[in-house]
């Protein structure tokens, strides 16, 4: 593809001052800060607005996350409806271990699928605003991004028309599989990659949580995890293979596994219930570096992905929006570019962080079915160091809660 080949002729045109490419916590959040300082701004789905406000996705927002949600405006129904956590449990060799971060951290975990954060957001930018989103279109196309006159162009949905909006700066907001970051190429950008060679079964249970905290289950058979959702729904993760297919893992087999693998003296059992959600996550990360190409500015899952084994993908997609939406308002109302020029050096620090930190929790889950031995002593030995040094305990506290995150 030639990034710098102008649209279609044919294609109708019109003009704001940014386009955010997808319409997910990300985009959302960049799209609002715009919306709240009167920067016109358009942005682009390919899916439905139906689709996108019960796509089932992450659930854990930290603490810093919401205040900077709420600081913007944006956190009303989170904060009157979410759940808090400040605790989580290890349960390993047969025994429950508790683990209060909170004490330790002085924060706390908010529980709120993501579903329902963009259903916030894009009723505070769409209902409540008026801001122009456009849910549906095809053939997303971005044009010369390394000039002054950035466009993007895609099909209208409903009368097939090519249209092309010419903007001062671009937001890929679009997530792992979408256009924008396929713009940085090699040529521009680095992609570093990691793969876990596990995959996770997800799995979301109609069932009442049976913990009152996050659970992690290191076990030789497999880790598992238990996860509140809702009242009504759990988030569970069961080991498996990478590349597994769901159909291997019936009703009888995966409540089996989780009673086998959460099982500890004391624990009370798991309240089972009809599996609503069943799909195989291959556990990998990347990175892209530099998050940014011209007047282009990745955030997100298209920027970095970062498995959901520390439950960080969310809150970093966040943490970029936050900067992002400052930078292109003091850009776009102030004429100061220093905040885009200098927005992916301030995002990557905290991506490398919590890519590092994801390992290192890998590590210590996964030592016990790793079927290598010294893996299993290792992962032991780290996980009785956090449960039994005070200065151990307080650094994995603040690592992950995210603690000095704030925007």
């Amino acid at each position: 593809m030639n990034l710098a080949s102008p649209p279609e002729p044919s294609a109708s045109r019109r003009r704001t001052r940014v386009v955010v490419v997808g319409a997910g916590p990300a985009g959302l959040t960049v799209a609002n800060i715009l919306r709240a300082a009167s920067v016109d701004c358009v942005v682009l789905e390919t899916q439905s607005r139906q689709f996108i406000e019960q796509r089932p996705r992450a659930g854990f927002i930290e603490e810093w996350a919401v205040r900077a949600l709420e600081r913007r405006g944006l956190a009303d129904r989170l904060l009157a409806h979410a759940q808090t956590h400040a605790e989580c449990e290890f349960r390993w060799a047969g025994e429950r271990h508790r683990f209060a971060y909170g004490e330790l951290s002085g924060h706390r975990h908010f529980v709120y699928p993501q579903p329902l954060l963009v259903t916030d957001l894009v009723r505070a930018y769409a209902d409540r605003a008026g801001g122009d989103i456009r849910f549906g279109v095809r053939d997303v196309e971005l044009h010369g991004i390394d000039t002054d006159t950035p466009a993007v162009s895609y099909t209208d949905p409903d009368t097939g028309e090519r249209i092309r909006v010419d903007c001062d700066a671009i937001a890929g907001c679009d997530g792992a599989r979408g256009v924008t970051r396929t713009h940085l190429g090699p040529e521009r950008a680095t992609v570093a990659r990691h793969d876990y060679g596990i995959g996770w079964l997800a799995l979301l249970a109609q069932a009442s949580p049976s913990s009152d905290c996050v659970v992690f289950g290191l076990h030789p058979r497999g880790f598992a995890a238990h996860m509140a959702r809702s009242p009504q729904v759990t988030r569970y993760y069961l080991e498996c293979p990478p590349g597994d297919d769901p159909a291997n893992w019936p009703h009888e087999r995966v409540w089996a596994e989780l009673h086998a693998r959460l099982a500890v003296a004391g624990a009370p059992p798991l309240t089972e219930g009809r599996l609503i959600e069943k799909r195989v996550l291959d556990m990998h990360n990347y990175v892209v570096e530099p998050m940014s190409g011209g007047r282009l500015y990745l955030a997100g899952d298209a920027a970095h992905l970062a498995a959901p084994i520390a439950a960080k993908g969310m809150n970093l997609a966040l943490h970029d929006a936050l900067l992002l939406g400052d930078a292109l308002v003091a850009s776009c109302a102030d004429g100061d570019d220093s905040g885009l020029s200098g927005y992916s050096e301030a995002c990557l620090p905290r991506v490398w962080q919590y890519q590092e930190f994801s390992q290192w929790l890998s590590e210590l889950l996964h030592g016990a079915s790793s079927g290598v031995p010294f893996k299993a002593g290792t992962a032991s030995a780290r996980l009785r160091r956090i449960l039994g040094s005070p200065a151990a305990a307080t650094a994995f506290a603040e690592l992950y809660i995210g603690k000095g995150a704030e925007v």
